[in-house]
């Protein structure tokens, strides 16, 4: 994975160079964010702080706790990798490696999460809540630092997704703008969705409560899922019901938003 993840810097840093050569306003921004760095770690930490610093935490404070967390926790930079590689195999507007790291606050979300649950888990908890909350104000989505990711997460656009406490995010997975992975009532616990490998969840789509969608399922935009789902299942609606159980595809990897019954009515998501 060290090699994958080296091999995907220098495709990087190619593209950015690329990039500040035919857009010489940018050239200054390209070079201070990317060019100038000697890592995928370090430029994430440099982007990341840069967005997120306040009159409470500036800039270089940021900078070194997260070379501090990507330090201490060598896992998040190679999910930081299949991150990217994610985005650029699943989104048909992402035609280059740098775009996600650059530009897409879906992404950056996630990878300001992966640091701020190496804070958690470090029992530095109240700088994890300030954190997130801040990340939350600055890209709109809202991710507990408690939350548990795998690899391979896209997030596309990013807008008004929330995921709570303990919810629990394998490999490979989607995930569509305004989508809550929350609770169901007031009781505390283990309360969250788990959501299995290769799964899609489609744009403001609601999954609540400590239930389990299995390997590769898909939800349907604006479901409401308060139940298991079934592995290679797709569900719709509010409650949402089976309606396909025959695909042996990986959702997550087509983002295919059409579903069908079993008679092959067409209908979409």
């Amino acid at each position: 994975m060290e090699h994958i993840t080296f091999n995907l810097w220098q495709t990087i840093r190619a593209e950015v160079a690329q990039a500040a050569m035919e857009e010489p306003m940018l050239a200054s921004f390209l070079h201070m964010t990317v060019l100038r760095h000697d890592s995928l770690e370090r430029v994430l930490a440099f982007h990341l702080s840069s967005k997120l610093a306040s009159p409470t935490i500036d800039l270089r404070i940021l900078y070194e706790l997260y070379l501090h967390a990507l330090a201490s926790d060598p896992e998040i930079a190679e999910a930081v990798g299949a991150d990217i590689v994610a985005y650029y195999e699943r989104d048909p507007a992402c035609d280059q490696y740098c775009l996600p790291l650059l530009y897409f606050k879906g992404f950056h979300a996630i990878q300001a999460h992966r640091i701020n649950h190496c804070l958690w888990r470090e029992g530095r908890k109240t700088l994890a809540y300030f954190l997130q909350n801040r990340a939350s104000e600055v890209f709109g989505v809202d991710i507990h630092p408690a939350a548990k990711f795998g690899r391979g997460i896209m997030i596309d656009h990013g807008t008004g997704v929330v995921i709570g406490e303990t919810a629990v995010l394998g490999n490979d997975i989607s995930i569509l703008h305004g989508v809550t992975l929350g609770g169901s009532g007031k009781e505390g616990g283990d309360r969250h969705p788990k959501i299995g490998d290769g799964v899609m969840i489609g744009a403001n789509a609601s999954v609540l409560g400590n239930i389990r969608v299995n390997e590769c399922a898909k939800i349907g935009a604006g479901s409401v899922v308060v139940a298991d789902v079934p592995p290679f299942t797709t569900v719709v609606g509010v409650p949402a019901k089976t309606v396909g159980n025959k695909s042996k595809v990986k959702p997550s990897a087509e983002m295919n938003q059409n579903f069908f019954e079993e008679d092959h009515q067409d209908f979409y998501i």
